[in-house]
């Protein structure tokens, strides 16, 4: 397996996505069970635009105990592909669930905010995304105003009059 999944990997990295997804197929069908293979699998249905295809696949491989970081881009990946689906409960719950796990995942937030945005919780998805920017950004600009963004970052209906 090692061989053929090394591979794989060196398909993907290349940037040939076709291969790359056809071994990956072959390699599911030989190592069903494995989590690593089904991610994999996923994530080269996603490089393919073929996003229902890879919903069973993230599934089975966080089912089948992913771990790591492959665990973190698995939960990126379905609640993304979820989202892209329009099936945006599905991917407030997946995103969710990642974020409890990886709380500091920068990126899970912004698919979350994302999501939001698509369930119609626009108020809360720009206060995630405000707030992940003042976290994360080296931008000297911003982060003078860092306290009043954060301040205002759940405020953003609020007048003082």
């Amino acid at each position: 397996m090692d061989t053929k999944l090394n591979y794989a990997i060196q398909l993907r990295d290349d940037g040939k996505n076709e291969e790359w997804n056809q071994v990956m197929v072959e390699l599911v069908k030989e190592f069903p069970r494995d989590p690593q293979i089904q991610y994999l699998c996923a994530w080269s249905y996603d490089r393919l635009g073929k996003e229902t295809e890879a919903v069973p696949h993230y599934e089975t491989a966080i089912a089948f105990g992913l771990t790591g970081d492959d665990l973190e881009g698995a939960y990126l990946g379905l609640g993304s592909t979820y989202r892209t689906l329009g099936k945006y409960e599905q991917s407030k719950e997946v995103i969710e669930k990642g974020m409890e796990v990886f709380p500091h995942n920068h990126a899970l937030k912004a698919f979350y905010a994302m999501t939001l945005y698509n369930l119609s919780a626009h108020e809360k998805a720009i206060e995630l995304l405000l707030r992940s920017l003042v976290e994360t950004t080296n931008n000297v600009d911003i982060l003078r105003y860092k306290k009043a963004i954060l301040f205002y970052s759940d405020k953003l209906d609020e007048t003082w009059v």
